[in-house]
Order: structure tokens, then sequence, then C-alpha cells
């Protein structure tokens, strides 16, 4: 029988959204078991609120330090540590788990700094560290259909993609104050961008996730519309990707009307793909010369990845804790491989890594380079 794993959550607080999809998401499988957390900035609070959601008590922390040093002492330590606090944080607190020995699975973005992320990648690698970035979005069954059909030539090669995440969650200039707001715009806690590395890289990703490929040059023009913002709150970029793509990435905080604004379109010499985050069960596929038809989640004859991504019946909602779910029984495969000396299924192991949390951040920083000299074109 293979062992339930110990799973740790630093960040993800009470009254959290990303808190709860990853609790969710990590234990539906019944791969991870929930053994430890330290869950909020105030102490008290993080000790209280890990004991509320049923741990014990001498593993519901009150920060990440202390649960680090504890965690590393015990027998029935965690296997998997997810880290969900500020990005700011997320450099120092990733290094010094890799470093200990344990598996993390961090927010994105995985930085703020590029030579920092450069450094993840490579501790994890020379550690032989199970790692990953949330880019949850790849978890949907039907952006793996959309993946597996390319890599399969059903689309031929492929010539455009256009990736959107925009919609109107910054378009209140009476949110400048708002703590929930601010620190996206504030360069000391984002980084170097706003919307293009807040929400921007998951439809980057998602972008290479599907074609298969790397953006090798782009170039920029980053707005700033809201009063008072550092930062900007619109972008478009124009690529080049390294399998010959090209592709636009339009990220806004501005586009009222829109709730929330990922959607990916794809076409090829053979046909196109187009698919909504707000709608994911169904997948529009046009073939060359033909008329479009709907792939439904669930249904006979797609690809062996979207059905094994599936969780229920065709005809019910499927959402975002369960495309997270996806990710968490990728890695709970892995480290199960791991501790057993055997070749993990290879449909486990293509979950977004820290080298593809690197690479959108390299992206990011290319653009905000872009940007600032007038949208000249950028190599990455």
């Amino acid at each position: 029988m293979t062992e339930i794993l110990n799973w740790g959550l630093i960040g993800g607080g009470e009254g959290s959204q990303i808190g709860f999809a990853h609790r969710i998401g990590a234990e539906l499988d019944g791969k991870f078991r929930f053994a430890a957390g330290a869950l909020d900035l105030d102490p008290t609070r993080s000790r209280d609120y890990g004991k509320s959601l049923g741990l014990q008590e001498d593993r519901a922390y009150g920060n990440w330090k202390e649960m680090l040093e504890a965690e590393s002492a015990r027998k029935d330590r965690i296997d998997l540590v997810t880290v969900a606090t500020p990005n700011e944080t997320h450099f120092e607190i990733s290094k010094a788990f890799l470093e200990k020995g344990f598996h993390v699975f961090c927010e994105k973005p995985l930085t703020t700094d590029l030579e920092d992320a450069k450094t993840l990648v490579k501790t994890a690698r020379e550690l032989n560290r199970v790692n990953a970035v949330n880019f949850g979005y790849s978890g949907y069954p039907l952006v793996r259909q959309m993946r597996a059909a390319i890599q399969r030539g059903e689309l031929g090669k492929i010539r455009v993609v256009f990736a959107e995440f925009a919609g109107g969650f910054f378009a209140d200039a009476a949110d400048a104050d708002n703590p929930r707001v601010r620190w996206r715009f504030d360069p000391k806690q984002a980084g170097v961008s706003a919307v293009t590395a807040d929400a921007g890289i998951h439809a980057l990703h998602m972008a290479c996730f599907v074609t298969g490929q790397r953006v090798s040059s782009l170039s920029a023009d980053f707005a700033n519309f809201v009063e008072g913002r550092v930062l900007e709150d619109d972008s478009m970029v124009s690529f080049r990707m390294d399998g010959g793509t090209v592709g636009r990435l339009w990220t806004s905080g501005l586009a009222v009307g829109r709730a929330h604004g990922l959607r990916i379109q794809v076409f090829g010499e053979k046909g196109g793909f187009r698919w909504e985050q707000e709608q994911p069960n169904q997948l529009h596929w046009t073939p060359l010369g033909e008329p479009t038809r709907i792939l439904e989640r669930g249904a006979e004859g797609l690809q062996p990845e979207a059905i094994r991504a599936s969780r229920i019946t065709v005809g019910h909602a499927e959402g975002m804790p369960l495309a997270f779910a996806n990710l968490y029984r990728d890695l709970g495969d892995r480290i199960q491989a791991l501790k057993e000396g055997r070749v993990p299924d290879p449909m486990s192991t293509e979950h977004p890594s820290f080298e593809d949390g690197f690479h959108t951040l390299d992206f990011v920083h290319a653009a905000v380079k872009s940007a600032r000299e007038g949208s000249r074109w950028v190599e990455i």
C-alpha cells in the first residue's frame, strides 16, 4: 500500500481564497495529509487558525522559521511544503526548505528577482527535490487536451498564439488604499511589474504549456492609467517563440465588465483552439475548412491526458480547486516514485516547474526593459 505523504502550508490564512484552494487540492486524492502549517503573519492567529483546521497543537506553527526547525527534526516530517506567502518572501522560504531536504510547491511568481529564481532552479536540481510553481490553470482537463493534441500534431505547425488575462479587478481608483490592491503596485512588494507579473504570467505560461515552446524575444508596451501607480495596470506584449510561433499577450486590470478574463487562442496550419477559464468545460476546436465543434470535458474521444485530469462526469461543472488537485496529484506521484525508487507516470511530470517559473520571470524582466526603452525588441 502506498503511504500517504505529509503536506505543510505556509501562508493561505483565514479568508484566503488561495489557501482554501490549496487545502482542497492537496487532500482530494488521498495522496497528501495536511500535517503542518504556518498560516498567518501574526503568530497567535497562525496557531489558532491551524488548530481550527485540525492541525495538532505542536504542528500549528507561529511562523515559517519555527515550522522549518521543528519539521526538520521530526521522523514524520512533511514531504512537501507549499509556499503561499507574499511575493517578496518566496525566495527565502523556498530556498530554506529545499536546503533542508523538503520538496517545494511555490505560488507564482517564483521570486521577484531573476537571479534568485535562477538560484532556486539550481538548488532544486542539485538536491534532486521535486519542485513546482502554481500555474494552477494548467491543471484544467481541456488545457491538457490542447497540449496533448498539439504534441500529437493535430494542429500541424503552430503559427499564432494569443493569450489574455484581462479583467476589471484594478479599474477602480478608489481602491488605491485597499491593502489587497495596494501591494500589487508597490515595487518593494511586487517587484518590477504589477499586472504582467501578477496575472499575465498565468496566460504566458499557458501559451508556453500548450505549444511546448518558450519565448525567445519580445516587444512590450506598458501603461499606467490610475493616478499614483508606479507599476503598470495594462500591458501588451508581442513575442516570438523558439519553435517559430508568434504570440501576443494582453494583460489588464482595467477591462471593466470582464470578470476573470483568462483566455487562450492557438492557431495552427491545420486548425485552431479557443478556451476560456470562465467556461472551462468547453474547448472550441476548428479544423481547417470545417465547422467549429465543441469538445466537452469528460466526454469520449479526448486525449488520455485530458481524461486523466477529469474528475466528474460530463455535463457537471468542474473548477479551480480540482485543477489545483491535478497538480498535487502530479507532485504526489513524483514524490512517491522518488521514495520508492521507481519511474513516475510520464503524465505526472508535466506540471509547471521552477524552470517554468524562471522563464516567466525572465519574460517579465525583459518586458519591463522593452517598455522602458520604447518597446524595443529584447532577446530572452
